[in-house]
């Protein structure tokens, strides 16, 4: 047997959940996902960036 037929098999790779947007995402996270985008928005607007 050479070292490459005795190689063991590669690992299964896993998914690793990162912390993104789910299927089973609740009314909450929704609501307060756009008022985080209606608050930076008036920010950026006084500021004047925009």
């Amino acid at each position: 047997m050479t070292a490459h037929s005795a190689a063991p098999a590669a690992p299964v790779r896993t998914r690793v959940r990162t912390g993104g947007p789910k299927d089973d995402s609740s009314w909450l996270e929704h609501v307060l996902g756009w008022t985080l985008v209606v608050v930076v928005a008036m920010f950026v607007t006084q500021l004047g960036w925009l």
